[in-house]
């Protein structure tokens, strides 16, 4: 998946989030809600993050250079991790505050009906960035569920989009039964409970992704299929009699490097050798297309 997929994804939701945080500000305007103001500054987090990430993409295509030789590609990473200190500290921290204090302080809405409506519609465009979101990350994802996809995924930023979707989604449901009970019980406390559960929907959210951001910044190697598949190709290549020892890392989502010590025959001049590695480098590069930078090492095999 190039950086294009996960572009879609990421306009798809901006556009979204930066149309329902005006909803939400304007329901919260006319009722009051603290639910809606939580929401509404989750929207406003969401829009902000979007164009974090849309900055790492744009930092990423930076040329190598003499202090980064192998590129800014982990500047992807690095903003997916700042999104999620954002939605910490700026979505969940701000949440659990406003729910214990209506909590402690409950008032009664005005016009809760235009809540509902706003926060059905905003239902309705939030959908639309999460099945963007997902429509994108399906060729990656392959057949594995989407929870093992967001964990193993090199790409930060369609996991960040889907966790974003989903909890937007979900808080809204929060936020709506939250109103609506509010509203049908005559017990405004039940707002302020619907924001409190949104502010801990955020913090486990912002909490998995900083785990699995921080991960990604500190340096992933290949999945085990590509493990795999990098062993095969080297293996069966003609000049390679094994695999001694093979390390691998992520310099960037679409970007890996590959270090390998190959055990050749004793025999083989410096022209085989030569010869034996560029083959088996290109039978890796063509197994593993993320396979960028790969460097062999040709050695004799002491095992026997």
């Amino acid at each position: 998946m190039s950086a294009e997929g996960s572009k879609k994804a990421i306009v798809a939701a901006m556009s979204a989030n930066g149309g329902i945080a005006v909803l939400k500000f304007i329901g919260f305007l006319v009722t009051g809600s603290s639910s809606m103001i939580a929401e509404a500054v989750h929207s406003v987090a969401d829009t902000a993050n979007q164009g974090l990430l849309l900055v790492g993409q744009q930092q990423a295509k930076r040329n190598a250079d003499g202090l980064h030789p192998f590129g800014y590609g982990r500047a992807r990473y690095f903003y997916s991790f700042v999104v999620a200190l954002v939605i910490f500290a700026l979505g969940s921290l701000f949440a659990v505050y406003e729910g214990v204090h209506k909590i402690a302080h409950p008032e009664h809405m005005e016009s809760p009906i235009v809540a509902v409506l706003i926060l059905l519609g905003a239902m309705c465009l939030e959908g639309y960035s999460f099945l963007t979101a997902m429509r994108e990350s399906r060729s990656l994802k392959g057949d594995v569920s989407w929870w093992r996809f967001i964990r193993r995924s090199r790409n930060p930023e369609l996991p960040v989009v889907l966790l974003e979707d989903t909890g937007a989604l979900i808080g809204l449901a929060l936020a709506l039964l939250g109103v609506g009970l509010a509203w049908g019980l005559d017990m405004p406390v039940f707002d302020g409970i619907g924001t409190l559960a949104i502010g801990i929907l955020l913090g486990v959210i912002a909490i998995v992704l900083i785990v699995e951001m921080q991960s990604l910044l500190i340096g992933e190697g290949a999945t085990e299929e590509e493990s795999a598949a990098i062993l095969r190709a080297l293996e069966g290549s003609p000049a390679v009699q094994r695999v001694i020892h093979c390390k691998t890392q992520y310099l960037g989502p679409d970007e890996m490097l590959v270090a390998a010590k190959i055990a050749i025959g004793e025999a083989s001049s410096a022209a085989e050798i030569a010869q034996g590695i560029d083959t088996a480098e290109a039978a890796l590069r063509a197994a593993v297309p993320n396979a960028r930078v790969v460097y062999l090492e040709p050695d004799l095999d002491r095992s026997r």
